[in-house]
């Protein structure tokens, strides 16, 4: 009886908390709902409908419709940009979550002084776009002036100068993200597969690996869609350059990714504002499906494991 009254009172205290809770729930939402349609809803829904309009300013948009978009298809930097943009994200994609799997992989094997190799490999990650682009640039500048070129006069520095300066920057953070899921490999099945004699490639790929997938799909999502982002590095480091001249005469950037054509599209020519808009809505979709695929497959892969 004294139990059964206990629990009694238990689910009492427990609604009675709740209520006020549910009541005043709204009242604490709504500031932050207003700040989120202020800050992403409407500038979102503005993006989208000056992509179907031919504008200088906001306050002079006038409706063109598809014409934006058919612009865009039809231009070939956009095109090459794209192309460029995927080469960069598939490599770098591969180059920094290996390196940074290995680099956590090496530090977990109770290495003397694994802590400050952590910070060390970390702190990059803590520069700003900008300032690494700076100070990467300033390096190739100085590696290559001893062979009389430059990274803004070469397609394939400029384009391995990138890969590099990501890898540079992002492999910290991977890193930590490695860590933590070798971390939680249960030590019983480690010691299970040496008792079964496997040895430590056999234990790596059927056991270390099979069980931090979650990392994994959380690093690779990361990498993927930083790499189609960026913008602050390849502004800085060479600009896009060099320039291009194609056989109808058009003129590219060769080391223009996605962003930076947007960005170019957008300021470099007032007339043509509606169509870096719809630049920029179609690369939000480009972004949005690479990304939903990409954590999907690798979820499946996960689920299966």
């Amino acid at each position: 009886m004294k139990r059964r009254t206990k629990s009694t009172n238990s689910a009492l205290s427990a609604t009675l908390i709740r209520r006020p809770i549910q009541r005043m729930f709204p009242l604490f939402l709504l500031p932050t709902f207003v700040a989120f349609c202020i800050g992403f809803v409407y500038p979102f829904g503005k993006g989208i409908y000056l992509s179907f309009c031919r504008f200088t300013t906001t306050s002079n948009a006038r409706w063109i419709g598809l014409d934006n978009y058919i612009k865009a298809f039809k231009d070939a930097s956009f095109v090459y940009a794209f192309k460029y943009t995927v080469l960069v994200a598939i490599v770098s994609l591969i180059v920094i979550n290996v390196l940074a799997f290995a680099v956590a992989y090496a530090l977990t094997r109770g290495i003397k002084g694994s802590n400050s190799f952590r910070t060390v490999f970390f702190m990059p990650n803590l520069i700003g776009g900008i300032v690494l682009g700076y100070i990467w640039s300033m390096i190739f500048s100085g590696i290559l002036s001893r062979y009389g070129t430059s990274i803004v006069l070469s397609t394939t520095y400029g384009y391995w100068g990138l890969i590099i300066l990501m890898a540079w920057q992002q492999i910290g953070y991977m890193m930590i993200i490695y860590i933590a899921g070798l971390q939680s490999v249960p030590g019983d099945l480690i010691e299970a597969s040496k008792i079964d004699g496997a040895n430590g490639w056999h234990t790596l790929w059927h056991i270390t690996i099979p069980t931090i997938m979650p990392a994994i799909t959380i690093c690779t999502f990361l990498t993927l869609t930083n790499s189609f982002k960026l913008f602050d590095q390849n502004y800085v480091l060479n600009g896009g350059q060099p320039f291009v001249f194609m056989a109808d005469g058009t003129v590219i950037r060769s080391t223009e990714m996605l962003a930076l054509n947007i960005y170019n599209t957008f300021y470099l020519n007032a007339n043509s504002r509606g169509t870096g808009q719809a630049k920029a809505v179609l690369f939000f979709v480009l972004v949005a499906a690479i990304a939903l695929i990409q954590f999907s497959a690798t979820r499946r892969k996960e689920m299966q494991q």
